[in-house]
């Protein structure tokens, strides 16, 4: 590597960039030195508060100590920051307040070098591009600055700038951080010091791609892309003409923070509105997409005056896998069905456990930390709690975080923070089990509806209580109309796919030598009320005008099947 590499680098490469620093130590040291410098100054601090009896009252002024010393080691530190604002199971409340804002309240650089780095990047003068342009940055981040503006054809845009000097400070700190994780891990617990240096690969990993503003625009078009036909959420247009690598030009977003309550209010805008609207846009990344914001920040979305929710940063983005998001859909299922050996399988396939482990002491610890969450009913669940319960679970079992799960824990965190700051009561549930269930219950494709006869088939036998439950929890989303999932449903029943289910339906009804018409009541009062006569007509004929048996591949007996 030459002494220009670490600037020219597009990609993370802890090799290259070990190669780089090892024969220059003078510039780690230096680095290091003052790193531990600031950290052991800050932790002597606590102690002194702790043996002086001063606790409570240095509580504030060590919370603001540790933001200036983040905000002081600069980008990589202040992503560090930002990433333990949102774990409220790690982080005391009186840091957390602190810690929170480091997402966008951060000094700026000044606006003269902001605009020579716009013009050596797409070697136009900012007259020649931009008919407006603020003389300050209207916000500051990280990584860099936006400012506004409007095109000289007329339309209102966001210009996104990068911070100047970024790499050989970034690659410097994640040289140093993986060398300090290396040291780490033997002195951790098995389970916490596995794969720590994977932690910090992709968190290096994740900061290149977020650095790259060709990349950010690529993934705001494919975010867009996936919800294109979803009228609740709004992304930015890209204006690629005026974007680069380091400068990314897009539409200018007319709406205010999402945890802000009082525009929120003055805007007329429902909270729990927009709560659904974000959990379910959550859910639907990880569960139908598999592309998910990693980054969802209060800072990175907007409540429009429109009703809308809009997404403003994509430079944090992850892909799940095919078997992964099925691996996930599989988990919300056996949580339903409350089967804990089948979600310590989960665990498994999804790398929190190896496949060597032995899961029969696990299961009955994964039942305890699952009831507890619940407590007394579905609607106590919420992350919080869960991550609560896992830490301990950390210490007792070989359980370990893998490194992609790290991006989606603080996802669904962070969104589950954002909801609770406008709806101290919410519930994530509330929103998630009728957004699971309805897919389930209309099991658009081949896969969902395997899934559904997961939960509806147990050992050979209909779960009569089970479709009870899934019909009651997607009722309880005021949204949901029964009537098109009824159709789904008939016209599966008619076609060959749907053979296994129409056998255990008809064994179900006469088990045990009676006519279950009990169970049959209980689901007929759960839905009357939305079933008129003529729609119920529209249904089974749609149903049948649409039946295709020759479309359809037929389903061998579901304890058969491969469940790989």
């Amino acid at each position: 590597m030459n002494d220009n590499s670490v600037q020219q680098m597009r990609r993370y490469d802890p090799e290259a960039i070990r190669r780089y620093y090892r024969p220059r130590p003078w510039l780690a040291i230096w680095r290091a030195v003052v790193t531990i410098w600031l950290f052991a100054d800050f932790a002597l601090g606590l102690k002194s508060d702790d043996w002086l009896g001063r606790c409570n009252l240095g509580r504030q002024h060590r919370a603001i100590q540790l933001r200036r010393i983040l905000t002081r080691l600069g980008p990589t530190y202040i992503k560090v920051g930002q990433a333990l604002s949102t774990r409220p199971d790690l982080v005391r409340k009186d840091f957390l307040d602190e810690l929170i804002k480091l997402q966008d309240q951060l000094p700026p650089f000044p606006t003269e070098i902001a605009r020579r780095i716009i013009e050596q990047e797409l070697d136009r003068s900012i007259e020649e591009m931009y008919s407006e342009f603020s003389a300050e940055p209207v916000a500051a981040a990280s990584l860099g600055q936006v400012y506004q503006g409007k095109l000289r054809t007329g339309e209102a845009v966001a210009i996104k700038v990068q911070r100047p000097g970024l790499l050989p400070l970034l690659t410097l700190d994640l040289y140093l951080l993986r060398w300090g994780a290396r040291w780490l891990a033997p002195w951790l617990p098995l389970n916490l010091g596995h794969d720590l240096t994977l932690v910090v690969d992709e968190f290096g990993t994740k900061l290149f791609e977020e650095i790259d503003y060709v990349n950010e625009g690529r993934n705001a078009e494919k975010f867009a892309a996936n919800f294109q036909n979803d009228i609740t959420i709004k992304v930015p247009a890209i204006y690629w003409r005026y974007s680069g690598q380091h400068v990314l030009t897009l539409e200018w977003i007319n709406g205010f923070k999402l945890t802000d309550l009082q525009k929120v209010r003055e805007s007329n805008l429902d909270e729990n509105t927009l709560i659904e609207i974000g959990v379910t846009a959550g859910l639907r990344q990880l569960l139908e997409f598999g592309f998910f914001h990693a980054d969802p920040h209060p800072g990175n979305l907007f409540a429009l005056p429109s009703g809308q929710m809009a997404y403003i940063d994509f430079g944090m983005m992850d892909q799940l896998s095919e078997e992964m998001k099925e691996t996930l859909v599989d988990a919300v299922v056996h949580l339903i069905n409350q089967d804990y050996e089948a979600l310590t399988q989960d665990f498994v396939k999804l790398g929190f456990l190896t496949a060597d482990v032995d899961i029969r002491p696990i299961v009955p610890a994964i039942e305890i930390v699952m009831g507890n969450a619940m407590g007394a009913s579905v609607g106590d669940f919420n992350f919080r709690s869960i991550t609560d319960q896992f830490a301990s679970l950390m210490y007792e079992y070989p359980f370990r975080l893998p490194a992609k799960f790290a991006l989606i824990i603080r996802s669904l965190v962070t969104q589950e923070g954002i909801a609770l700051s406008l709806n101290p009561d919410f519930k994530i549930v509330n929103v998630a089990y009728p957004y699971v269930a309805r897919r389930l219950l209309m099991g658009e494709s081949p896969r969902l509806r395997l899934r559904l006869l997961e939960v509806l088939i147990k050992d050979g036998k209909f779960q009569w209580e089970r479709l009870e439950n899934l019909l009651q929890i997607a009722q309880s989303d005021q949204d949901f109309d029964i009537l098109p999932t009824a159709q789904l449903g008939l016209q599966y029943l008619l076609s060959a796919e749907g053979q296994y289910l129409r056998q255990q339906l008809i064994l179900a009804l006469v088990e045990d030598d009676r006519l279950h018409t009990e169970e049959v009541r209980r689901l007929w009062n759960l839905i009357k009320d939305d079933v008129k006569p003529a729609r119920l007509f529209d249904v089974a004929l749609g149903a049948l005008r649409n039946f295709a048996p020759a479309a359809r591949v037929p389903l061998m007996p579901f304890n058969s099947l491969d469940r790989r």
